[in-house]
């Protein structure tokens, strides 16, 4: 399934815990939206192969409520159940 409506916060930055520590990411949309197609299928995207690994470890929900976002240059994939603090 792809996004219809963008991401209520897509275009801000929030600050999230990501690894154990407080960062800034910079959300751009729902990773559907801006990729077409769900992370599960996006085969050989460092991000989304990124993202699996992380969600195999910390448990979280296979889904496609994901966003895709940078913190500092670098693109990251996070759960929408990441975002803790705004």
């Amino acid at each position: 399934m792809i996004h219809k409506e963008p991401f209520i916060d897509a275009g801000k930055t929030v600050k999230i815990v990501f690894e154990e520590e407080l960062v800034e990411y910079d959300i751009e949309d729902w990773w559907d939206r801006v990729s077409g197609s769900s992370w599960m299928f996006a085969s050989g995207n460092i991000a989304c192969m990124n993202y699996a690994m992380r969600s195999g470890l910390s448990k979280l929900p296979i889904d496609n409520e994901v966003l895709y976002g940078k913190i500092g240059c670098f693109g990251y994939l996070i759960h929408i159940s990441e975002i803790k603090v705004k």
